[in-house]
């Protein structure tokens, strides 16, 4: 979808993706099924969309200064748009433009140490001077230590409920700088208060924003270990902060580094462990975006669906990967494997993966 992709199918597009019965996967399914959100809306007559409650979510997100930006927006953020699925819809107040930059995702305990803080910070600050965004949730601790160290060089909050709902409250100013001076994010509408389904959700958007995630903190059970979790199966890169086996705070952490996750003792440590994503100079780090094939004209691409099977693998494949190798976008990596799994040759898997069947 373009700039120049009318009303009417934004509309549509909207509608359908704020469905009660519709979902990302759905969405995507019908999109590829039907062609468009327009005549998915008319060849499914279940599915009852609420045209008015679209048009009055478009009309706020505008009066509020915000923008809507859908999974196939030229200014849609590429990361996202490699996961199967992605978003349809995201919500977005402030500077767009740090979509197109490198990220990486900071994110851990709530009750932070004073230690764990005081990491958060640091990484955060030599992350942003080497010239990347950094992602995080807003959340009490090591997320709003993240954001904060961040400000001046780029940070993306993405919230759990609507881009317009502070949480936790006491970080209304951070929010409010955030929303000012960096980019608040959220695929909820408008005014949706968060529930706790609504969390991993937001969590997939961080580590899928972000070309690897930094653990800083965690307990055993903790939101930032799915995370971690998420980034894996995505295909970024994790990383975790070792801390004292004293401090329950620390375990989940120490079991990641146990598993496999890259060590992390300072902002060198990241930069030189995301190196292949992000790109190196031999005068140091200078981040750039991963190369993505320039979209094809508006035709149709006859060839695609072979070249995309022929770089299937049994073995779950990052839809990055297979694009690369089929000479295709991402997007157009994604779009051509829904159809190819309504055929029933190919599978798409959680985390941005897929394989031949």
């Amino acid at each position: 979808m373009s700039s120049a992709f009318g009303d009417a199918a934004r509309l549509a597009w909207l509608a359908l993706a704020r469905a009660p019965q519709v979902g990302p996967v759905t969405f995507f399914q019908l999109l590829a099924r039907f062609g468009s959100p327009e005549a998915a809306l008319r060849g499914v007559p279940s599915i009852r969309p609420d045209m008015d409650a679209a048009r009055r979510e478009l009309e706020a997100t505008h009066e509020a200064g915000g923008r809507l930006l859908y999974a196939e927006d030229d200014a849609y953020p590429a990361a996202l748009g490699e996961l199967s699925p992605p978003p349809p819809v995201l919500t977005v107040f402030g500077d767009a433009a740090l979509f197109q930059r490198s990220a990486v995702a900071i994110v851990g305990a709530r009750d932070a140490s004073a230690a764990g803080r005081r990491m958060a910070r640091e990484l955060a600050s030599a992350l942003g001077e080497a010239g990347l965004v950094i992602a995080s949730g807003l959340a009490r601790g090591i997320d709003g230590e993240a954001h904060a160290a961040s400000l001046d060089t780029g940070t993306i909050a993405v919230l759990a409920g609507g881009a317009d709902q502070v949480y936790p409250p006491q970080h209304g100013d951070l929010y409010a700088a955030i929303r000012e001076r960096g980019l608040i994010v959220s695929e909820r509408p408008l005014g949706r208060r968060a529930t706790a389904q609504d969390f991993p959700r937001r969590n997939r958007i961080i580590t899928g924003l972000s070309v690897g995630t930094v653990i800083v903190e965690a307990a055993e059970r903790s939101g930032s270990l799915i995370s971690a979790r998420m980034a894996g199966e995505q295909g970024r890169e994790v990383m975790a902060v070792p801390g004292s086996p004293l401090d329950r705070r620390a375990a989940g952490t120490n079991r990641l580094l146990r598993e496999g996750a890259t060590l992390i003792r300072h902002g060198e440590d990241v930069l030189e462990a995301i190196s292949s994503q992000i790109g190196v100079s031999s005068t140091g780090f200078h981040p750039v975006l991963p190369l993505d094939p320039p979209d094809r004209p508006d035709v149709e691409d006859t060839g695609l669906p072979a070249r995309i099977l022929e770089a299937l693998s049994p073995t779950p494949l990052p839809i990055a990967e297979i694009a690369r190798a089929s000479g295709c976008s991402a997007r157009q990596c994604a779009a051509c494997l829904m159809e190819l799994e309504l055929e029933g040759r190919a599978l798409t898997h959680t985390g941005g993966l897929a394989s031949r069947v």
